[in-house]
């Protein structure tokens, strides 16, 4: 059983780190909001940017772009795009699991955010790029990030790239997901409701004329949608980050009031015990002396 002097120590210590995780909580929280904003924001645009892309590349006859060609697998890059920061709940576990998912013998990644390139370097995966981005990503660091992963598959060193992201749902609930990025196809944004798009491009056939011509319109758009799509994966990235980190030191905040309710119950316990008792040796000392 603790002592008087050691519960007093033990509240003071919970204390400190109270403070620290409720300014943790109103900093990630003040974070938040901004980042929410910007991820939601960005979706009407990728969604319309994503029917553009669809209509083009479905509609475009037998023209193949090489950003669409199909090769078969042999390499493959993943884009792993997370915090920079722990502190944030299972977030960085749940995109460290997908991450393993993938074959560490076939399998290059780039990695956007510090501890993502930490978990590839700790358990022995080839790392080939590594990138950070701040907490208002911008465009320019989205671009660089495509950049990169278009020039492996256009060089064939990769035939395949996937992203692997947090998809960012509300403030209680972020996804990891893996996601395909090139081949340009079938693609299923962070910001999109795939099943909803699909059925609305089945169901709202139009014809499609390209002007000026379609090798000259797609070689303007894919790169422009692949930056795009990379920039708001960015966007849910922070948004997931700070929305879990708010939680969880709301969470931490709570936990450590609650214990020190339940150590200063248990010191006045204690200490009504201690008085209790020198009470009773104060009377039967009296009580002897009479």
């Amino acid at each position: 059983m603790l002592s008087a002097p050691e519960i007093r120590r033990r509240i003071r210590s919970i204390g400190s780190t109270a403070q620290i995780t409720r300014a943790m909580q109103m900093v990630a929280a003040s974070k938040m909001r901004k980042a929410q904003q910007a991820a939601l924001r960005g979706r009407p645009f990728v969604r319309l940017l994503y029917r553009i892309q669809r209509r083009a590349t479905t509609q475009v006859g037998d023209f193949v772009h090489p950003l669409t060609e199909v090769r078969a697998i042999h390499k493959q890059a993943v884009i792993l795009i997370g915090p920079d920061k722990g502190l944030c709940g299972g977030l960085n576990s749940n995109l460290y699991r997908v991450a393993s998912r993938f074959d560490p013998q076939s399998t290059v990644f780039i990695t956007a955010g510090r501890k993502m390139a930490q978990f590839i370097a700790r358990t022995g995966r080839q790392l080939i790029a590594e990138f950070n981005y701040s907490d208002a990503p911008r465009f320019a660091e989205a671009r660089a990030v495509a950049a990169f992963a278009r020039d492996l598959f256009l060089s064939r060193e990769v035939d395949v790239v996937q992203v692997v992201a947090a998809q960012f749902v509300n403030t209680l609930t972020q996804r990891a997901l893996s996601l395909e990025y090139l081949p340009i196809g079938k693609i299923t944004s962070l910001a999109m409701d795939q099943g909803h798009l699909e059925e609305e491009l089945v169901d709202h056939p139009a014809q499609v004329l390209f002007e000026p011509a379609a090798e000259q319109m797609l070689d303007y758009l894919l790169p422009i949608y692949l930056n795009v799509y990379i920039f708001q994966a960015m966007f849910n990235a922070k948004a997931s980050e700070q929305s879990a980190r708010m939680v969880s030191m709301k969470n931490a905040t709570d936990n450590a009031e609650r214990l020190i309710k339940d150590l200063t119950l248990e010191y006045n316990k204690l200490r009504q015990n201690n008085i209790t008792r020198e009470l009773l040796d104060i009377a039967g000392g009296k009580a002897g002396a009479d």
